[in-house]
């Protein structure tokens, strides 16, 4: 199930720009544009994880970041502090209250994508490791293998890459540009031939042999992965 991240910001285009990156990577995304309003959304229903901008209205991020800590019942949420203020003292207090990273802006989407994965992989290290699954396709993160039928199936990296982000959608269909993004790291399609992708699902399916069928293409879309 794709991670839960509540994006506490109150400017909407900074607010906007987070939930389609985000979004386009496979998350789930709530917002709040206020302190209040963030710890409302984070009693009612615990995200995975949140960012979180400093410079809010009439509650600072600080605040928010201090409240959840000492309550029992949010105290582990995964926190990330995103502000325009690059002072180290800034930095310093938001880590000391409890927060797990901190991105200063102007920032990269890319960057804070990578971030919102790592902070969650330390968060939750058996899930980030789990081998993930689908028919007799097996595909190991930990050692980096992928098997059919229990057989070992040598993949490139960008083929282990794709069904892995394949895998990890657990059925939902991923755009050319999302996988454009998520494995080569190309914020738009139209940096980079689009047809790689195919070219590389073509060759991906050709290795996993009978469950080549499991990867639906959905015409005018991008691919899926049937789990079932």
């Amino acid at each position: 199930m794709p991670a839960d991240v509540l994006i506490v910001e109150d400017e909407p285009d900074i607010r906007n720009l987070i939930v389609h990156h985000l979004t386009r990577d496979g998350f789930r995304c709530r917002t709040a544009g206020s302190g209040a309003e963030a710890l409302a959304r984070v009693r009612a229903v615990a995200p995975d994880l949140v960012v979180l901008d400093l410079m809010l209205p009439e509650m600072t991020g600080l605040e928010v970041c201090r409240r959840l800590r000492a309550d029992p019942t949010t105290a582990g949420v995964p926190i990330i502090m995103l502000t325009a203020k690059t002072d180290e003292v800034d930095r310093i207090v938001g880590l000391e209250m409890g927060a797990d990273d901190y991105v200063a802006k102007p920032f990269s989407p890319k960057e804070l994508v990578a971030r919102v994965r790592a902070v969650l992989r330390r968060a939750h290290p058996a899930e980030a490791t789990r081998p993930l699954a689908a028919g007799t396709v097996r595909l190991d993160t930990s050692r980096h293998l992928v098997t059919v039928g229990g057989r070992p199936v040598e993949l490139t990296p960008k083929e282990f890459d794709l069904l892995h982000a394949l895998l990890e959608a657990d059925g939902r269909v991923l755009s050319r540009e999302h996988l454009l993004n998520r494995v080569w790291g190309y914020a738009r399609a139209d940096e980079i031939e689009s047809r790689t992708v195919d070219v590389h699902i073509r060759r991906l399916r050709s290795k996993l042999g009978p469950e080549e069928r499991r990867i639906a293409t959905i015409k005018g879309v991008g691919y899926r992965l049937e789990t079932e």
